[in-house]
């Protein structure tokens, strides 16, 4: 059995993929592993590429995109790996990045979930981690966010501080996150309500109700191509997250869906029922 099992859930990302795929096989972790895409109906030929240029690489073809939670969960059902990686089409590993956050979470005993350090393909530290979604953290999170992205030096300078530190936060990004299996198994993986956005915070919610700690770690860096979605289609992006927001403040903040379904229907954002 493979001790590693890395699972890519794809969609319409062919080039995306392809260079993932390439830069695992070039920077490969020193523990023996599998990779499996779960390809979420693309009709860019995304698995005919896999197929012909990475023969090795285990491929399950959906007719439909049935979204990213319900996609990771399938390539869970098809692996028994102790340590599962859940990697983004547009992720690029460098070297040494898996070993990095392999170790990092089995140093942690403590810790169901490790994410790296991931940066844009500028080398800018993306905010991948932090407390938990409600209406004051959400609000912080993505203000810290906004300027940090357009280059305000403090903003900028407190991201690239907390980056540089261990840390033990509510949640780190889906894009790049490596968890024990016994842990995913012991909270019924991930929450297929959610189609896409907040699965990963989610899941992480879920970890931590069961004592178990998430951690992360600048050990390990990893390189995100993020917003080819959002390129791609952005009105069909900005439904699903707000889908998702309304889901998860339904099961974690009820109290709070009267104002967030006030506040979308006053910005015109409220998705059709």
């Amino acid at each position: 059995m493979n001790n590693l099992a890395i699972l890519i859930v794809s969609f319409n990302a062919e080039d995306d993929l392809d260079r993932c795929l390439r830069s695992i096989h070039t920077h490969p972790p020193s523990c023996s592993f599998e990779i499996i895409v779960v390809d979420n109906g693309s009709s860019d030929g995304s698995v005919t590429r896999v197929r012909r240029h990475w023969p090795a690489v285990r491929v399950t073809p959906l007719a439909d995109n049935i979204g990213f939670a319900r996609g990771c969960n399938i390539g869970f059902a098809q692996t028994q790996a102790p340590l599962v990686l859940l990697l983004n089409s547009d992720t690029v590993v460098p070297s040494g990045a898996l070993d990095y956050l392999i170790e990092a979470l089995i140093s942690h005993e403590a810790c169901a979930v490790a994410g790296p350090r991931l940066v844009d393909g500028g080398g800018t530290i993306e905010v991948s981690w932090g407390p938990m979604i409600g209406p004051f953290n959400e609000l912080q999170q993505k203000l810290l966010t906004w300027l940090h992205t357009r280059g305000f030096p403090p903003a900028s300078a407190l991201v690239t501080h907390r980056a540089n530190q261990v840390r033990f936060p509510d949640w780190v990004s889906g894009a790049c996150m490596l968890v024990r299996r016994a842990d995913a198994e012991a909270v019924g993986f991930l929450d297929e309500r959610y189609f896409m956005y907040a699965e990963d915070v989610d899941f992480c919610a879920a970890l931590r109700a069961r004592q178990r700690r998430i951690l992360f770690t600048p050990a390990a860096e990893i390189q995100h191509l993020r917003g080819r979605s959002v390129a791609t289609d952005p009105e069909a992006t900005a439904l699903a997250y707000r889908r998702s927001q309304l889901a998860f403040y339904a099961k974690h903040r009820p109290a709070w869906i009267p104002a967030l379904r006030a506040y979308l229907h006053l910005r015109g954002q409220m998705p059709p029922s």
